[in-house]
């Protein structure tokens, strides 16, 4: 099994690149962000690489850091994601964005990945949500305060200032997780309007 290629790289292609190494050219198939930032052709590459063995080909899928192959992994546990579709979604969103909307429950960033639903969306969040490495770049209080509004448990002050907040044209993640910044400063008792005006400051950093 390959698990890491270093060489030159030989050529491009719309969804894959050829590293030489040694003489010897493969042909590794990466997510359009790990391509994007890649070395032009002719410069060394280093990729860490899923080995895909099946009855009728093997094929090998690169990535820049070990975070990005791991979601690559995850990404498939789940029924009705497979290779292209995870390299779908790893084009969109890089590891930390992507543990962010799974963590936060934001359907919205996961289905801009091509071949990805509403539904799909959902099913990723549901399946992957309890799961390492999900919530690595997400503050925990965030986490708990958008499940709170969503299962309308949060304090009415809370609910009311994600409302007003949504009402303005924000989404509901990045919502909650303005109010949950903006709780932490103001303390438990702050109230509707000091909880806007804080999760606005955050919104428009």
């Amino acid at each position: 099994m390959i698990g890491k290629l270093k060489g030159v790289v030989d050529s491009y292609g719309e969804d894959h690149v050829i590293l030489d190494v040694h003489g010897v050219g493969y042909l590794v198939h990466c997510s359009a962000r790990t391509l994007q930032q890649l070395p032009p052709v002719g410069e060394v590459a280093v990729l860490a690489i899923e080995t895909v063995v099946r009855e009728d080909m093997i094929r090998l899928y690169g990535f820049r850091t070990d975070a990005e192959r791991e979601w690559f992994r995850l990404l498939q546990t789940v029924q009705g994601v497979g290779s292209r579709v995870a390299l779908g979604i790893l084009s969109v969103l890089d590891p930390g964005a992507l543990a962010s909307a799974v963590g936060m429950g934001d359907k919205a960033a996961i289905a801009r990945a091509p071949g990805v639903g509403p539904k799909l969306a959902a099913r990723i969040i549901a399946e992957l949500k309890d799961k390492a490495p999900v919530f690595g770049a997400v503050d925990p209080a965030v986490i708990r305060l958008s499940g709170a509004v969503a299962e309308g448990e949060a304090p009415a002050a809370v609910a009311d200032a994600v409302s007003a907040l949504v009402n303005l044209g924000y989404g509901q993640p990045q919502a909650a997780a303005a109010v949950a910044a903006a709780l932490k400063a103001a303390g438990e008792d702050a109230q509707t309007a000091s909880l806007i005006r804080l999760g606005l400051k955050e919104l428009a950093r």
